[in-house]
């Protein structure tokens, strides 16, 4: 199995390190990857990853997309807006295939609804992202992890090693998420809620 993390310019760094490192802890390869391919991502934050690979929406697995940081809501809002129509296409047709589980932390699950993938859905976000997430049509849930089917979205930044934990709860077994919450001395937060 492997996990692609998708960056975009602004994207928000510990959302996407902190189920990276969880799922590659966990056994799970993982790869940095961007709609464009191999490029350096300039974060929200003032520094850049290297993305080694381009989305593959074909690759069976976790196809994961972090949020975005800036210093006001407007600039996030418009750095999601941004990433949504580069997203759009290879998401939807990884949501149409099974064996991919598309994943979202933070603002994640708002690119994937600005690019009009998640109407009719369950997901989460940000606390304070919640009410535009329900704008775009979607069933949105204040909880810190939220499963509907093949998409698993979390809340805020801090809730991706929760999301990274639940993942390979789901993928490799609970033995080997308890020995990764260990490793970390993190204890999961709240229920997961589940759509179904």
């Amino acid at each position: 199995m492997k996990a692609q993390v998708v960056l975009f310019d602004g994207f928000d760094p510990l959302d996407a390190i902190g189920p990276y490192e969880t799922l590659t802890a966990g056994g799970i390869q993982a790869e940095l990857v961007t709609a464009e391919g191999p490029r350096e991502v300039p974060s929200g934050v003032g520094f850049s990853l290297r993305a080694t690979g381009g989305l593959d929406a074909e690759e069976p697995g976790i196809l994961l997309v972090p949020g975005a940081a800036a210093r006001t809501d407007e600039e996030v809002l418009a750095l999601l807006a941004a990433a949504a129509p580069a997203l759009a296409a290879p998401v939807r047709q990884a949501l149409d295939r099974d064996g991919v589980t598309v994943a979202t932390v933070c603002g994640g699950s708002l690119v994937l609804a600005m690019a009009g993938l998640l109407e009719g859905r369950t997901a989460t976000t940000n606390h304070l992202g919640l009410e535009a997430l329900a704008s775009f049509g979607v069933n949105a849930v204040p909880a810190r992890v939220v499963e509907d089917g093949d998409l698993i979205t979390a809340a805020g930044v801090t809730s991706g090693v929760d999301l990274g934990l639940y993942l390979l709860e789901r993928e490799v077994g609970a033995r080997k998420a308890f020995e990764v919450e260990q490793l970390f001395a993190h204890e999961r937060r709240g229920t997961v809620w589940r759509a179904a």
